[in-house]
């Protein structure tokens, strides 16, 4: 497959038009290669902010008299399924759009926890891991995806690119894995992931995780086009459209120009603000990974989302039994851990952040509050500080960075950097 990249970028402040949006989905989708085709169309869940609807309807308009079929599934990862009416939503469609123009169009939640809905496609071999890797580890890593894949001819990928904690940069193959992949390869890069370490693993283009990631991607052989959304705020300033590989190179490059804030100083108090859009803490903790960088060492970072009332309704039981703890707690103890799902443990390092354990004493390089829905009682069960968010008001933490305080109102999608970061966020 060619691995020319239709693109196009607005102006810096503005956004893409309709028009602009048009002419990416024709040039990249020649009806001569769609006609009579079915067509699975994978969209990320409502945790990610981008103009989904635009591309899907853009997209239905080009193809829906020339394909046998334009289905929608979703990447879920491990995360809840949507409601007819939540993917709607998402789709920027009403109730009755939906009975009507989009009649034929069927919507799907992957489920990567369900065995029958998946296929394996192959292993990758230790040997290749461990290069892969950087020799971090050497196993065999079977890559199973969703087997709805396989009832169409063509997939097509809409998504954003973000600065991402497992990745580098989301987008491209990463709507495959672990948006609609297995639990042994989602599992493994995860863990992969917190072992190199947000900090050096975010805002970076070509990591181990990004490298495995398009290793399994490569074993889905479908034919591919993938449509990479950068925004600015909720303005579409860039689309990229090829290859998962070809449009994610192109658009991370225009992320990381956009999502990345830099600051000279870093902050002992950063109150971090999540928005609806995270419902729970399995994903609200991006509202620690993106402010990482820039925490002072002793300080504390407040997630503050009284909205959030739940750790995670896949994975918390889980959560709460091994509780939120530095990388060192678990490899230094690995024998105890090395059975619990190693997505999990990566989640709760990155939530944590750095620290060090030493002869059984942990020690967190900064401490991370929870100001949310989830009872005092439970966060010092998971390891994690407590504060009523009744008591806190974010104008009390408005303009005062010169003072080490900042206030983030719309926290985990942009990633904040230090100008001059410390050896360990390098």
């Amino acid at each position: 497959m060619s691995q020319t990249v239709v693109a196009q970028a607005a102006p810096a402040g503005q956004s893409l038009a309709p028009g602009q949006v048009t002419a990416v989905v024709a040039q990249a989708c020649p009806e001569a290669d769609f006609r009579g085709q079915k067509v699975l169309v994978i969209i990320p869940d409502n945790t990610r902010t981008a103009p989904v609807g635009l591309l899907f309807q853009t997209l239905h308009r080009h193809l829906a008299g020339i394909v046998q079929n334009l289905d929608i599934l979703v990447a879920l990862g491990t995360h809840q399924p949507m409601s007819e009416e939540a993917i709607c939503q998402r789709l920027d469609m009403t109730l009755a759009e939906r009975g009507g123009a989009y009649g034929n169009v069927r919507f799907f939640n992957h489920e990567w926890n369900n065995p029958q809905a998946l296929r394996q496609v192959g292993v990758i071999p230790a040997e290749e891991i461990n290069q892969l890797s950087g020799g971090l580890f050497a196993m065999d890593v079977p890559v199973a995806v969703n087997r709805l894949l396989f009832a169409y001819d063509r997939i097509i990928i809409v998504g954003p690119v973000f600065p991402h904690e497992v990745v580098g940069f989301s987008g491209g193959n990463k709507y495959l894995f672990p948006g609609v992949g297995g639990p042994e390869i989602l599992n493994f890069f995860h863990w992969l992931g917190a072992v190199v370490t947000n900090a050096k693993i975010i805002g970076n283009k070509w990591t181990p995780v990004r490298k495995v990631v398009d290793r399994a991607g490569a074993m889905v052989t479908l034919p591919k086009t993938c449509f990479c959304m950068v925004v600015e705020g909720t303005d579409l300033a860039g689309l990229y459209a090829g290859t998962p590989e070809a449009a994610w190179e192109a658009a991370s490059e225009l992320s990381n120009r956009l999502h990345i804030i830099y600051k000279d100083q870093p902050f002992r108090t950063i109150l971090s603000c999540a928005p609806a859009m995270y419902d729970e803490l399995w994903t609200g903790g991006k509202c620690m990974y993106k402010l990482e960088p820039v925490l002072a060492d002793g300080g504390e970072l407040i997630i503050y989302a009284p909205h959030i009332k739940e750790i995670c309704v896949t994975h918390g039981k889980v959560i709460e039994e091994v509780g939120y703890h530095c990388r060192d707690f678990f490899l230094k103890q690995w024998d105890k851990y090395k059975n619990y799902p190693w997505g999990v443990l990566a989640h709760n390092t990155h939530v944590h952040g750095q620290g060090t354990y030493e002869n059984g004493v942990e020690k967190p390089r900064a401490r991370v509050i929870l100001a949310t829905g989830i009872p005092p009682e439970t966060c010092r069960r998971i390891n994690l500080g407590y504060r009523d968010p009744q008591t806190i008001r974010k104008e009390d933490f408005a303009d005062r960075e010169a003072e080490g305080i900042l206030l983030v109102p719309k926290a985990g999608e942009m990633l904040y950097r230090l100008r001059h970061p410390p050896a360990w966020a390098r």
